[in-house]
């Protein structure tokens, strides 16, 4: 689903600027606003972007941060070289990530690179998570992972306010 003008501006208080080359909503926080969007292969300033799922939501953001300061990339590096069933599921979610973004455009300069580190480490846990929000449950095993340790980050409400562009308990300034 294409974003509206209403997601755009949820999108825009998400990340505090005006999002670039989003191609659609690609999930719905429970809260109903946008957490994940899809994202054009190349921006409208001509840059190649291989984040096809870019994760907006600063709630769930901020928490797969706390992940990623935790040493939970660096665990599920060790796992990837040492469990070929998990390679080989994660090579799987990396070949349905360069075949969502292909739908989008090719884009040369990115031909075979995906995101996050994939096929064979991780680089990035909000890129993976992006991923398993948009494509859903079983495609990106360590997205799924991540997903499964963030709990629920939408359970105190929305994380902005679209009309005012203010990120929840945010106080607007005098």
């Amino acid at each position: 689903m294409p974003l509206d003008a209403d997601d755009e501006r949820a999108v825009a208080a998400q990340l505090g600027r005006t999002p670039r080359g989003s191609a659609q909503v690609g999930h719905r926080c429970p809260c109903s606003l946008p957490d994940v969007v899809t994202t054009q292969p190349r921006l409208p300033d001509g840059t190649p972007f291989p984040t096809t799922f870019y994760l907006t939501c600063p709630r769930a953001a901020a928490r797969i941060g706390t992940l990623e300061a935790s040493g939970l990339m660096k665990q599920m590096s060790e796992r990837l070289a040492s469990d070929p069933e998990l390679a080989a599921a994660y090579a799987r979610a990396h070949e349905a990530y360069l075949e969502a973004r292909s739908a989008l455009g090719e884009v040369p300069e990115i031909d075979g690179i995906s995101a996050g580190g994939m096929p064979d480490r991780v680089k990035c846990l909000h890129v993976l998570a992006g991923q398993s929000l948009a494509m859903g449950p079983g495609v990106n095993p360590l997205g799924d992972e991540v997903l499964a340790e963030l709990g629920e980050w939408w359970a105190s409400g929305a994380c902005v306010d679209p009309e005012t562009g203010l990120r929840s308990g945010a106080v607007e300034p005098t």
